[in-house]
């Protein structure tokens, strides 16, 4: 039989395991924020490859969690709950990263496969006048996942590459 006071004691240390997890999270959380803003990636990004995602936030979040998952994990083995309870839940967590990750990628890859094939035919470029699907107006500029482009009634409306690629686009003629 398991002593009472033993219990307690692995009690006691995983519940301490989690506290500096939590806080060796948050550091790293914050550190890696502070390094990344100085070397400003996400505006280097923004201006250089003309990608506008949050890069610092998801890698800070990222350090986050897995240090979470690890002192979690290792709470978990210090209350001797190893091995099954450990591997069901390592299982569920891929399983659930790797849905999310599909689940987010389902039209960031489309549209940036459509910018790169607008990019190498180049037949969509800045001043040109489109019509695709119910907007026609000017295009104003052309990214590797979507157009920008401004009607008549000067609406910018941004459509994603994607779409460009798999509708019909009028080309007309410049205004004069």
């Amino acid at each position: 039989m398991v002593n009472l006071n033993e219990l307690t004691l692995n009690l006691i240390a995983a519940i301490v395991i989690l506290v500096v997890g939590l806080i060796i999270g948050r550091f790293l959380s914050n550190l890696t924020k502070k390094v990344l803003q100085e070397l400003e990636l996400d505006r280097i990004l923004k201006e250089q490859v003309r990608v506008k995602v949050p890069l610092t936030q998801l890698i800070t979040n990222l350090i986050k969690y897995i240090v979470y998952f690890i002192a979690i994990l290792a709470a978990l083995n210090q209350l001797g709950l190893k091995s099954f309870i450990l591997n069901a839940i390592l299982t569920i967590v891929i399983i659930i990263l790797v849905v999310l990750m599909i689940l987010s990628l389902k039209d960031f890859v489309p549209n940036l496969v459509a910018g790169l094939f607008l990019y190498q035919k180049r037949n969509i470029n800045p001043g040109d006048m489109i019509q695709v699907n119910n907007i026609e107006g000017e295009v104003l500029h052309v990214t590797l996942f979507e157009t920008k482009i401004k009607t008549k009634s000067n609406e910018i409306v941004y459509v994603p590459n994607s779409v460009l690629t798999k509708s019909i686009v009028i080309k007309k003629k410049k205004s004069k």
